[in-house]
């Protein structure tokens, strides 16, 4: 069991039935009453963040989450399916389960929090940005560059997002998959 004073930023533990993670704190300590700690929390599962305040000493129990790097090997009716890369262990997961899916392609590698007790997986992180071949989009016209205007354009993940009308089939681009927003285009078709 760990302690109001064990806190720091990243720490897991269970409360109000589920596991969380601690994203910010700050101990406060008033003139009147006793000390205390206010923290937000994130649930690991579903990524829903609250608020909470501790009584500094309380108590709460700590679990060991581990990050582990799996690749993505395919999806079929059971799920996504992927292998861990350094035992080579093959799990499969709903695919709601899975953040960030549609920016996710056949052989690119992802992190799987695992609870270190259960070994169960608890969430996905995927990178912050990805570089993905357009598979379909409206031709380009030469000199659309300066309106700053935009077109749908289908990945190789499946995954549709905006970009630039300069961008053509075959072209390379770089997606943030936090917002799905074009970044740049690393290579042209």
């Amino acid at each position: 069991m760990a302690d109001t004073s064990d806190f720091r930023n990243g720490f897991t533990m269970n409360w109000n039935n589920g596991v969380w993670t601690i994203i910010e704190f700050q101990h406060v300590k008033p003139g009147k009453g006793g000390a205390f700690v206010r923290t937000r929390l994130k649930n690991v599962s579903n990524g829903k963040v609250v608020d909470n305040t501790f009584r500094a000493g309380e108590r709460v129990e700590e679990v060991r989450v581990e990050r582990r790097t799996f690749q993505f090997l395919y999806e079929d009716e059971l799920g996504l399916h992927f292998m861990n890369t350094d035992t080579y262990e093959q799990i499969n997961l709903p695919v709601d389960a899975v953040e960030g899916r549609k920016f996710i392609k056949e052989g690119a590698n992802i992190d799987i929090l695992i609870h270190g007790d259960t070994e169960k997986p608890l969430t996905t992180e995927i990178p912050m940005s990805v570089e993905l071949k357009v598979t379909q989009c409206d031709p380009g016209l030469k000199g659309d560059t300066a309106t700053g205007a935009t077109k749908p354009a289908t990945l190789e993940s499946g995954a549709t997002v905006y970009v630039p009308l300069f961008i053509n089939e075959g072209d390379i681009i770089r997606v943030n998959t936090d917002r799905g927003d074009y970044i740049t285009r690393v290579s042209a078709g």
